[in-house]
């Protein structure tokens, strides 16, 4: 299918790699679209971006020119979008902002690291990447503005089934759908006590002297800040979980918490600077430590639970309904739904290794034994499996893939959409191309409307 638009595909994700520690400016104007500018510098910058996002991701990058043309139709979506008065808020500006930064954070490796490599603030980096972001929220919406009534009908499916032709089929892995039941050991209340001494311990030592930093590396068990002296800076609300923001938003600068508990364990805070609703701080996290009895008496329920689903006094789904202790599935039945599709079909190479291993020798309606499992936030626990089904590699058919045809018909039709409305506005919109400046030829005519 034609992907001549990749500006929505990978260009806005390459943003947070759009600053440059040193950029070379190149002056002059590459075009104009209504009034939206395009400077040439803003294509080279856009160019690099888009290469390494690419490289990135392990494809190609595309010809300079494709680039450009992909500048020039954000910039026609932008002016149409102010045509129709379709706007974007600040509070979605800035929450854009903020979630890119903590991206560009954990790529580079730390806050600081991230201020040295581009020379800048974190302050300086979130206002040079406003504007931008304002943009291209902008066009988003306008462009979804554009295709939010292509839909497809059955038919329409199975004509788009039937006019790709089969060699030409994409080729399906081995798909499983599976359900869970999830049990978490119980932390006792020994082991809390133990936390939470061990914390007072640390906040003795910083009072009399000890550095937060240095203990911090040394102890704390939040992987993400633990290296770096549990140091988190220019942090504003809605970043962490409530208990951690009411803890920490109410401490002066240079004041150490009382141990506090969250959903990943027990904390102390050290603030070590406020600026209004922005601090830096650093933390210590110790997870209360769970006991081989407590693992135990959580693979016991589950093999108990088992046992009962085998005999049929209770199904894996109201099992699942009544048991799970995993918020994410217990109220689908424990139905584990793929994030990338919206559906309950997983690719095989999509599991994590523990599902993989659990699943890879059953057979469609049987259940696996009890394994351990890590959830996403480190924490221990055991599960069911159940293998609902699972299929063979094959090529797309209507029977086994329909969701995933209806969805690359939609995506065709939406593009097909997309390029009917930019045919028709650049014939309504005043476009100036510096031929000079840029030597292309494009998919559109673009420099026949500036002739016109």
């Amino acid at each position: 299918m034609n992907s001549r638009w990749t500006f929505f595909g990978c260009v806005f994700s390459a943003l947070m790699l759009q600053a440059q520690p040193e950029p070379v400016v190149v002056e002059g104007i590459a075009a104009v679209v209504g009034k939206n500018i395009i400077l040439v510098s803003d294509w080279d910058q856009q160019i690099q971006s888009v290469g390494q996002q690419r490289q990135s991701m392990g494809e190609d990058a595309p010809s300079d020119c494709q680039v450009f043309e992909d500048m020039l139709f954000e910039k026609l979506l932008i002016h149409q979008a102010e045509i129709d008065s379709i706007e974007v808020g600040e509070d979605e500006v800035e929450s854009t902002i903020d979630r890119r930064i903590a991206m560009l954070t954990e790529q580079i490796g730390s806050q600081r690291k991230m201020e040295e490599y581009y020379n800048k603030s974190t302050i300086e980096i979130k206002e040079e990447m406003r504007e931008l972001v304002q943009d291209q929220l902008l066009a988003q919406r306008m462009q979804a503005t554009i295709t939010e009534g292509a839909e497809v009908t059955p038919s329409q499916v199975r004509k788009f089934y039937k006019d790709i032709p089969k060699d030409s089929l994409p080729l399906i892995n081995t798909e499983v759908v599976v359900q869970q039941i999830v049990r978490y050991p119980k932390v006792t209340a020994a082991a809390k006590k133990s936390a939470i001494e061990k914390l007072n311990g640390f906040r003795e030592r910083v009072e009399g002297g000890s550095s937060f930093s240095t203990l911090a590396i040394l102890y704390s068990e939040d992987p993400g800040s633990a290296k770096n002296g549990g140091e988190y800076k220019a942090i504003q609300r809605g970043q962490f979980v409530k208990e951690f923001e009411a803890i920490a938003f109410n401490l002066q600068a240079g004041e150490v918490s009382e141990p506090f508990e969250t959903e990943y364990g027990y904390h102390i805070i050290q603030l070590t600077e406020k600026r209004g609703e922005e601090l830096d701080l650093r933390h210590i996290l110790v997870k209360p430590k769970i006991s081989d009895a407590d693992l135990n008496a959580a693979r016991s329920t589950l093999d108990s639970l088992k046992a009962q689903i085998i005999k049929g006094s209770i199904s894996f789904d109201d099992a699942a309904f009544q048991f799970s202790e995993d918020e994410d599935t217990r109220f689908n039945n424990g139905l584990l739904i793929n994030p990338q599709s919206g559906d309950s079909k997983w690719d095989i190479s999509q599991l994590d290794r523990s599902l993989f291993y659990a699943i890879e020798d059953m057979d469609p309606g049987e259940i696996s034994k009890s394994s351990l499992m890590r959830s996403r936030d480190g924490k221990e626990a055991f599960r069911l499996v159940l293998l609902v089904d699972r299929t063979q590699p094959h090529r797309a058919n209507l029977k086994e893939d329909y969701s995933r045809l209806q969805m690359m018909a939609t995506m065709q039709r939406k593009q097909e959409v997309v390029e009917e409305w930019v045919a028709e506005k650049i014939r309504e919109t005043a476009v100036k191309i510096s031929a000079d400046l840029v030597p292309c030829s494009f998919h559109y005519d673009w420099v026949r409307n500036e002739q016109d």
